[in-house]
């Protein structure tokens, strides 16, 4: 009997024989099933590229609420002339807004360009930015 014709009868007995591997049974599957399983997921997990994480919109959404508090807060300190060490307050209360506009910056993916602290011309570009991203406090 030559070779092909006992690979055409032992074709039809390979394919069915895949094809009714793959129905699912009660009995406890095959340790050369398993073995297959795990190589083919290590396989697919390295083929997959997931996309990094985004970032988180509840830190964005603190981040803009701590910056129209501290906005507000300013305002309200230029605003009152009897406030004691007023001057004191406004610049710390400034600083903490600019500290929180540059976290928001690198958030939103606008560059800070390292300038002196408290520079008024780089606090306007970086509202701006940010502002141009769709960004309100």
């Amino acid at each position: 009997m030559p070779w092909s014709m006992v690979i055409m009868m032992l074709m039809p007995v390979l394919v069915f024989g895949a094809f009714w591997a793959m129905f699912p049974s009660n009995e406890p599957p095959p340790k050369w099933r398993l073995r297959l399983a795990d190589q083919l997921e290590r396989a697919a997990r390295k083929l997959r590229h997931r996309p990094p994480p985004g970032p988180d919109p509840f830190v964005a959404l603190w981040l803009q609420t701590r910056l129209g508090a501290v906005a507000d807060h300013v305002r309200a300190l230029e605003l009152d002339p009897r406030t004691f060490a007023r001057a004191e307050r406004i610049i710390a209360t400034q600083l903490a807004y600019d500290d929180l506009l540059a976290e928001a910056c690198r958030l939103a993916g606008v560059d800070v360009i390292p300038r002196p602290r408290g520079d008024a011309q780089e606090r306007f570009r970086e509202e701006v930015e940010l502002a141009a991203r769709g960004w309100t406090w």
